[in-house]
């Protein structure tokens, strides 16, 4: 494909890869980063983690909208999206997804030795994920481990270890709600993804038995960001901070239940959007007071 028409086609990139959701995984790898360095980080460390959490996320979603290009197509509700509408080209696509890739291996390997021995491992389940939906209904938690390694990663670029609990309690309090906002986001393919043979829990339990498991997932979030406060050395600051998160999840539980596709719609983005923000605010409260 010439050169020109894939930097012009690069202008499709935000709506794409749908760039404006970086907020959902990068909160948590900023907080992972502010309690592995005991505070804020340095410049140079924070726009290296910034860039990696970016780089990942746009070759896992710029994949994903590879793999699932058929059948958004198919779909009504998706098929006025880039690849199907014929707005970018999947050679542009694919461009967008290898020179990721390359350039998070790349800030990996200026962050230190570990990271860069990890980033193939973090690659392949961030590409892995788009796959995952045709075999199993437990596609969720894949997604949930895909956003999961961004802590992880931010841990391992301040202190170049995995040994601690800190961001294990994380990655796992981001794989739980993560599967829960993704069940939720499902039910509005149920139908669609049964006849075309794709997996999720609303197609294997129904919507409304898939729906029920939310709120436990939810609990379970809230349950570890919890524990990360006793092991972090963090007070009563950083609880005060947790509450701007259990609004988010009251808030997103309170347009699900209305069942309407635009109030599913608000709750993945801004309820999201606040619960991950609400939860670097209490990390940096937590840690300012301690």
């Amino acid at each position: 494909m010439p050169l020109p028409r894939f930097f012009a086609e690069l202008r499709h990139l935000p709506g794409l890869v749908r760039l404006s959701h970086s907020v959902f995984a990068l909160p948590f790898a900023l907080a992972a980063l502010a309690l592995a360095c005991g505070g804020m980080p340095s410049l140079h460390l924070l726009g290296l983690v910034v860039a990696a959490v970016v780089f990942a996320r746009t070759a896992g979603m710029a994949f994903n909208r590879l793999a699932d290009a058929a059948f958004d197509a198919r779909n009504p509700r998706t098929a006025a999206r880039h690849l199907p509408s014929g707005r970018v080209s999947r050679y542009t696509a694919w461009g967008i997804v290898l020179l990721s890739c390359a350039a998070f291996v790349g800030v990996c390997a200026r962050l230190n030795g570990l990271a860069l021995a990890l980033a193939p491992a973090a690659l392949a389940v961030v590409l892995g994920y788009s796959l995952t939906k045709r075999f199993t209904r437990w596609s969720h938690f894949v997604l949930g481990m895909a956003l999961g390694i961004a802590p992880l990663g931010a841990w391992v670029a301040a202190r170049a270890t995995l040994a601690d609990a800190a961001p294990w309690l994380l990655a796992c309090a981001v794989v739980f709600w993560v599967a829960g906002f993704d069940i939720v986001y499902a039910t509005q393919d149920a139908d669609f993804d049964r006849a075309s043979g794709l997996h999720s829990l609303a197609t294997a339990l129904g919507v409304e038995r898939a729906l029920r498991l939310v709120p436990w997932l939810h609990g379970a979030m809230l349950a570890a960001l919890a524990t990360v406060g006793p092991v972090s050395g963090l007070g009563w600051a950083y609880y005060a901070g947790l509450i701007s998160v259990l609004i988010s999840i009251l808030w997103e539980t309170r347009l699900v239940a209305r069942r309407e596709d635009r109030e599913i719609q608000a709750a993945f983005l801004r309820a999201n959007a606040l619960a991950s923000f609400g939860y670097l605010g209490a990390v940096l409260l937590g840690l300012a007071t301690r």
